[in-house]
């Protein structure tokens, strides 16, 4: 059967029934960085879906379309729902927002602070407050120890 009489995929169809980003079931804590994070994503998924329009051929760049509508209910949604945590001044014990170094049973010293499932970045130093980590080290003071899947760890400071 010749290629002319088949049915080609339509790629701009598929990209134009993006799926939703998955919202989290968990609270959406954030810090006051995170939330000026959230604004501006929001800000930039208002301007994409506003040149999205704007660019009036809206049949012919589905996938434009597609991707804003989806990022601007997306970054809508979360800044809706999101609920600022102010940082604590000098938290005795591991909170939301905190800043904390433990120490492996290997000796290796580690950092990260705890902050909302948007702004969480490992790599960068930051976790999400869900995250088993910071789970197990939430509540602990300088000094205590948290076991962790692969270990046991001590908090040696709290910022």
């Amino acid at each position: 059967m010749s290629v002319a009489f088949t049915k080609e995929q339509d790629f701009e169809a598929v990209a134009a029934n993006l799926p939703d980003r998955p919202i989290s079931p968990h609270r959406n804590l954030v810090t006051p960085e995170g939330l000026a994070e959230l604004d501006r994503a929001l800000a930039e998924a208002r301007a994409a879906y506003a040149a999205a329009q704007a660019a009036g051929d809206i049949a012919g760049d589905r996938t434009a379309m597609a991707r804003a509508t989806r990022d601007l209910r997306y970054y809508a949604a979360r800044r809706a729902s999101a609920e600022l945590v102010p940082p604590a001044p000098a938290p005795a014990a591991v909170t939301f927002g905190a800043r904390v170094t433990f120490e492996r049973e290997d000796g290796r010293r580690q950092t990260f602070r705890i902050v909302g499932e948007d702004e969480a970045d490992p790599a960068r130093g930051s976790v999400s407050y869900i995250a088993p980590l910071a789970q197990a080290l939430m509540g602990k003071a300088v000094g205590d120890e948290a076991t962790l899947p692969n270990g046991v760890v001590e908090v040696v400071a709290i910022e």
